[in-house]
């Protein structure tokens, strides 16, 4: 297992945003990213549990996991550039 597997994610709070920002917000977090990355979004709109996995589907990333509690959707992106 390489040092990177180990990495920690990048955080994005998107709480208290509206779509179509939760999106825009793991967009620019992606942008920075490299594949093999993971992004942990964490939004209170309820759009945002089926928006940020449209959004992977269609540019390539993969969703690992979704959460919610306590009123909030924790999505867990793994980042993939390799299209």
């Amino acid at each position: 297992m390489s040092a990177d597997q180990h990495k920690e994610p990048y955080y994005v709070d998107a709480r208290r945003l509206l779509c179509p920002l939760p999106v825009i917000r793991a967009q620019d977090a992606v942008a920075k990213l490299s594949t093999g990355d993971r992004v942990v979004v964490t939004s209170t709109d309820p759009g945002a549990k089926a928006d940020i996995p449209a959004w992977c589907r269609i540019n390539g990333h993969e969703v690992l996991d979704i959460v919610e509690q306590d009123n909030e959707i924790i999505i867990t992106v793994q980042v993939n550039h390799g299209q």
